[in-house]
C-alpha cells in the first residue's frame, strides 16, 4: 500500500503570524494533507482536544499567550505521546535540548521541499 492510498494524518500548524500561518497551511495542504490552524498554543491545545485525527503538530517557537511552542510541544507530547513533533523558528539560538525527544526542527525561512518530504515521511510512519 502506498502512502497515497492511505488516510494522512491531519497536522495541526500553529503560528502566530497570519501570512506565514497561511503560507504554512497552503504548504502542507498542497502536500495532500488535511491542515487545521491555530494562532496560539492555547487554541491549538483546544484543537487538540477537538480533533481525534491530528497526528503531527506543525509549531513556532516564538508565540503570546501562555506557552511558547516548546512548551506547546512538551505539553503535547505528554498529553498525546503519538503525535509527532516538527518545531520551526527564526530563533539563531534554538536549543534542542529543551524539545521533546524526536521533535524535528526546521529553520524559517521554511525550506518547503524539505518540509513537505519530512511530513510526508513521518506521515508513512504514522499510518
Amino acid at each position: 500500500m502506498t502512502l497515497a492510498s492511505k488516510a494522512l494524518p491531519a497536522i495541526l500548524v500553529v503560528e502566530d503570524e497570519p501570512l506565514i500561518r497561511m503560507e504554512a497551511v497552503d504548504m502542507i495542504e498542497d502536500a495532500g494533507f488535511k491542515v487545521y490552524d491555530a494562532a496560539s498554543a492555547d487554541a491549538a491545545i483546544l484543537m487538540m482536544e477537538q480533533y481525534d485525527d491530528i497526528g503531527i503538530l506543525f509549531t513556532d517557537i516564538d508565540m503570546p499567550g501562555s506557552m511558547d511552542g516548546i512548551k506547546l510541544a512538551t505539553y503535547v507530547r505528554d498529553r498525546w505521546p503519538p503525535v509527532a513533533i516538527v518545531i520551526a523558528s527564526g530563533k539563531i539560538d534554538y536549543d534542542r535540548m529543551l524539545a521533546p525527544l524526536d521533535s524535528t526542527f526546521f529553520p524559517k525561512p521554511y525550506p518547503t521541499g524539505q518540509i513537505v518530504k519530512t511530513l510526508k515521511d513521518i506521515a508513512s510512519r504514522l499510518t
